[in-house]
């Protein structure tokens, strides 16, 4: 099972975001776990790079629109969760 995390770079964060960072940590972690999981269910043979974005797709949808716009995960934790998902299909 893929256990997607997210973790918010403190440098990256204005003092809001930082006050926020644990819940917002946690909400994000929980969107692209759900998103994950979707993909991996629905998943047919398509190559990493479109699970890699159809799990974003899924993860901005399950967000609030703002959080969604500016949400921008690390790419390459993005592809390594990717990856996992069309190893274990």
């Amino acid at each position: 099972m893929i256990e997607p995390h997210v973790t918010l770079d403190p440098d990256k964060l204005g003092p809001v975001e930082e006050k926020l960072r644990g819940p917002l940590e946690q909400q994000l972690t929980s969107a692209m776990k759900a998103a994950t999981e979707k993909v991996s269910h629905d998943y047919a043979g398509e190559p990493v790079d479109q699970v890699a974005e159809e799990i974003l797709d899924e993860t901005k949808a399950g967000l609030h629109h703002d959080i969604a716009e500016a949400f921008v995960p690390d790419q390459r934790e993005l592809h390594r969760v990717a990856e996992a998902v069309v190893r274990e299909a």
